[in-house]
């Protein structure tokens, strides 16, 4: 009866929509290629730069992934090459927070971070799709180690304050039950001849044994507490040995309650193709890639460069820069052509001539804001008292997320969640507005929620707003339809001498591989420029 009356509430429109979300990643894939945020790598194989450059020289803006990629590239085919970076250290945004490091943002706040030895949070990028093949490609090259991310655990929580009384439900008790009931809905609506004509009878029976199988439903179609559905959402009571070792079945959670939960709105970030199946991680942390880029061009890299004007003529570049630990005194670096992996964020800030059109590109994209709080624990209770062994679990809560690492399964001792991780939006802003002590206390209150454990084994934790962090001043470029339509092409031009290159020059923005995939097109059609010149 309860199934009824939520189908009379649903137009077919809205009901075809929720098995869009419980299918799978079809309708929501079509909507982010639509914004340019879920386009498959461009990337065709290693970069052939055929021909002599004839001993031209290129000064790279930025060591990060971008910059490195298009130093190892140019110099392996014949160009002199020098590269400013702003840190003292490679790898830009493919960065990582260990015990002993310490971090200073904007307004001064200084972090030391105190996790003990092997812990370690990724600040910025933290895993790899299996379909990013440029990147992929270049972990194999520089003898990068990864193993597998998990992004979905099916006994992760997914989590609504205002919902289950504020408990946490399981992702497979959601996924499974949200599936059943809206099978059996569809089931009711085939029996009854409702699909549109187009839909033959024989088509019809196909439907319903499908809907049986994928939604685990009974002889009669209809989705109930039993041993088929407990085969999928899990037992009460698990099966055992000996005596008393029957199972008992587990009771599904009514369709009312998951709709208005809004739970399964976030069954839809594990279905995304960026989070599909198999994702991957450097061992050890992400920059193990950045330092991988490193030890083949680390030795063209002049570090506490800070970058403050870039001219061009007709002959050539000249980049002025401050050394940051002696500044004062303005120095120059010269060249015959210039890659600028620079942020826009600071890039926007720096006096460059080039044309209107690539001017007006630099200044049109502003970056999202992101913050990411690492907490340390005195033991992984995630894995020892609810069985979380990686995965990502979700709430409506300020943190967004938790993310439980992917290493060392079972192995007991202390561990590093990510308990926090914020992408724009209110939630973004105010954390950054807090001082990061109190970034970290709020994560630690928060995730108490989820996981009561929290205030008893947290022992120390570290804060990233990027909006404050000085390189960047935002995470990654944060494009519009519009803007993209109206300036992207001349963002990627090659103007005079200079082109740009990074994660804000490509149609993936915020992932690695946008980072590398633009650094190889500014190489290749830079290096067509020179041969042609």
């Amino acid at each position: 009866m309860q199934h009824n009356q939520v189908f009379n509430g649903l137009s077919r429109r809205e009901l075809l929509s929720l098995i869009g979300i419980t299918a799978g990643s079809a309708v929501m894939y079509q909507a982010m290629t639509s914004l340019g945020l879920a386009e498959e790598s461009g990337y065709k194989g290693p970069l052939k730069l055929d021909g002599d450059p004839k001993g031209a020289s290129v000064l790279i803006l930025g060591a990060g992934l971008a910059g490195m990629t298009a130093a190892l590239e140019m110099r392996q085919a014949g160009y002199k090459v020098q590269i400013l970076e702003f840190n003292d250290r490679a790898g830009g945004r493919n960065w990582t927070l260990r015990g002993g490091d310490t971090y200073t943002e904007l307004g001064g706040e200084t972090q030391t971070c105190e996790f003990d030895e092997g812990m370690y949070l990724n600040p910025g990028p933290w895993r790899i799709p299996y379909h990013h093949n440029g990147l992929l490609a270049y972990c194999k090259r520089l003898g990068v180690a990864l193993e597998p991310f998990q992004q979905l655990n099916h006994n992760a929580f997914l989590h609504s304050s205002k919902a289950f009384g504020g408990k946490p439900q399981r992702v497979r008790h959601i996924k499974t039950d949200f599936r059943g009931h809206v099978s059996e809905l569809l089931a009711k609506v085939t029996q009854k001849s409702q699909l549109e004509s187009s839909v033959t009878k024989e088509d019809q029976e196909i439907l319903l044994e499908a809907l049986k199988s994928w939604g685990a439903l009974d002889a009669d179609y209809g989705y109930r507490a039993g041993h088929l559905t407990s085969e999928y959402r899990g037992f009460e009571k698990d099966p055992g040995g000996g005596l008393g070792a029957a199972p008992v079945a587990g009771e599904p959670i009514g369709l009312p309650d998951i709709l208005n939960s809004r739970l399964w709105g976030n069954l839809a970030n594990y279905a995304l193709y960026e989070f599909q199946t198999t994702m991957f991680q450097p061992v050890g942390g992400i920059d193990m890639i950045g330092k991988a880029f490193a030890r083949e061009v680390g030795d063209l890299i002049k570090y506490n460069a800070k970058v403050s004007k870039i001219e061009q003529n007709d002959t050539g570049v000249t980049v002025t820069y401050e050394d940051t630990k002696n500044p004062g005194t303005p120095q120059q670096a010269s060249a015959d052509w210039c890659i600028c992996t620079i942020p826009l964020t600071i890039l926007s800030q720096i006096e460059i001539n080039v044309g209107a059109p690539m001017q007006a590109a630099i200044e049109a994209v502003p970056y999202a804001s992101s913050v990411k709080v690492g907490l340390q624990f005195k033991r992984r209770f995630w894995e020892e008292d609810d069985l979380i062994f990686g995965g990502v679990s979700y709430t409506d809560l300020p943190i967004a997320q938790i993310s439980y690492p992917s290493t060392d399964f079972n192995k007991g001792g202390k561990g590093v969640l990510l308990g926090c991780y914020t992408w724009n939006g209110p939630n973004s802003y105010e954390f950054t507005s807090m001082s990061p002590a109190e970034r970290v206390r709020l994560a630690v209150e928060y995730g108490s929620q989820i996981h009561p454990q929290y205030k008893d084994e947290f022992e120390t934790g570290i804060a990233v707003a990027w909006h404050r962090v000085p390189f960047t001043l935002g995470c990654a470029g944060d494009w519009t339809e519009e803007a993209r339509k109206e300036h992207y092409d001349n963002l990627c031009q090659i103007d005079g001498r200079i082109v740009l290159a990074g994660e804000h020059a490509s149609y993936i923005p915020a992932w690695m591989e946008g980072a590398i995939l633009s650094s190889l097109d500014a190489v290749s059609r830079l290096h067509q420029r020179v041969l042609a010149g």
